[in-house]
């Protein structure tokens, strides 16, 4: 009988299990199903048997594990109650007027949405419909108009608070706190740089993206109380947590609590929207915790062939500088950005770079915003950006090749702002480091 090394079987799984999520087998059953025959070849069957068993009662008793849920539960009252049209306006009113001010309110719009609803998908279906109609209606560029809604979706899953971050901590066992509080300065630059892109494309060309209509000071100020909600509740949340008043679970029940008192309140809240909200809030809740639950098995088959500590030394062993394997790194987040979305790049990534980070002495908290940033790339990269698809259901006219050619400048953008955050890791970390949290 021929014995094959557990390395070879952990290379093997893995590459079983990218052929599986390519050819459109979910992402959630390919890694249940490769970790589960990978342990039972390199463990045995009550090895296998054990720690399936063992990883369903783990993940299914984890406390942080509710955060999710509560967390998607504020992005769907937010979507179902017109709470970010509220916010749309607002921002119009004040961001209008500038070249390319409408595309600009856009991507300020997806960063206030996201700062409360933590995804991405959500934030396009939900700015696409109220920002590309009014970009049309002063003849804007389709290209510029579709390509910084897609791109500006994208901030939702790095604002906190952020439903990747949290199962990025859950998977490393970092503090999701910490976490949280690391994504706020990245996603304020992160938001400055998409704006900045479309302004000063929009003042050299101002064909792209004429400005808008101008408010009297008057019309501005009342606005922002259409800004209260997401206001406190973003204090609410990410303040608790940064004060440490909250536990981020604890700050996620206290959103919910406030945003359905707001929505009560302002008398958008239904029956009928209700049900809505928490039919689709248990179902995205169910397919992430499966996720979650095949991640982990997946992660406990890698370890114990081998596969992990093996490409850990092999990567030291090149004697590389650490900027030189975080370059690697990079490239490799694009690369499967091509034929992957977010989790499965989340999936097939973490296992393996985690180790190496820590053995290079970078902060796993600041790995976790690069990580997600990074991974933000795979949502508006050809052929898979989901992003783009869902901004070609929200305006079908506009062809697909189009909606790419939109989002490159801002793909660039981003690429640019990891470089800064590569090179400067305080900058992400420092506002965590104030408070404590690292």
């Amino acid at each position: 009988m021929i014995e094959i090394a557990p390395e070879l079987i952990g290379l093997l799984g893995f590459g079983l299990m990218m052929v599986l999520i390519v050819i459109g087998v979910p992402i959630a059953f390919a890694m249940l199903g490769v970790a589960a025959v990978g342990l039972f070849l390199v463990g045995g069957p009550n090895h296998a048997a054990t720690q399936l068993s063992l990883t369903f009662v783990e993940q299914g008793s984890n406390f942080i594990l509710i955060a999710i849920p509560l967390y998607m539960l504020m992005g769907q009252i937010v979507y179902r109650t017109d709470i970010a049209r509220d916010l749309y306006d607002c921002v119009y009113k004040w961001l209008g007027r500038l070249p390319g001010g409408l595309a600009i309110t856009s991507v300020v719009a997806c960063a206030g949405f996201g700062s409360i609803s933590g995804g991405s998908v959500t934030a396009v279906a939900t700015m696409g419909p109220m920002c590309m109609p009014a970009m049309r209606r002063y003849g804007y560029d389709d290209s510029l108009a579709a390509g910084s809604i897609a791109s500006a979706g994208t901030l939702g899953i790095l604002i906190p608070p952020s439903i990747v971050l949290v199962v990025y901590g859950i998977w490393t066992e970092t503090s999701i706190g910490a976490l949280f509080v690391a994504g706020i300065v990245p996603g304020i630059l992160m938001t400055l740089a998409y704006s900045g892109t479309i302004y000063v494309r929009c003042k050299r060309t101002p064909a792209l993206g004429p400005v808008g209509e101008t408010f009297p000071m008057g019309e501005k100020l009342r606005s922002l109380v259409k800004l209260l909600p997401v206001l406190a509740t973003f204090l609410i949340v990410i303040g608790g947590i940064y004060l440490g008043v909250f536990t981020p679970t604890e700050a996620a029940a206290f959103g919910v609590f406030s945003l359905f008192g707001i929505a009560f309140f302002m008398g958008r809240m239904s029956w009928r929207i209700l049900g809505m909200t928490l039919r689709e809030t248990m179902h995205l809740t169910g397919m992430i915790f499966v996720i979650i639950i095949g991640g982990h098995m997946m992660g406990k088959f890698v370890v114990l062939t081998g596969l992990t500590s093996g490409l850990v030394e092999w990567i030291m062993a090149l004697g590389l500088p650490a900027l030189g394997v975080m370059l690697m790194f990079s490239l490799l987040f694009i690369a499967l950005g091509m034929v992957l979305d977010i989790w499965g790049m989340l999936i097939l990534t973490i296992p393996f770079t985690f180790p190496v980070i820590l053995q290079l002495g970078y902060d796993p908290v600041w790995f976790g915003v690069y990580t997600v940033i990074m991974s933000e790339l795979a949502l508006i990269t050809p052929p898979v950006g989901i992003n783009v698809f869902v901004m070609a259901k929200v305006a079908p006219d506009v062809p697909l090749n189009t909606i790419f050619k939109g989002v490159l400048p801002f793909f660039i953008a981003t690429l640019v702002l990891v470089a800064i955050l590569t090179i400067f890791p305080s900058i992400t970390l420092w506002l965590p480091h104030s408070a404590g949290m690292t």
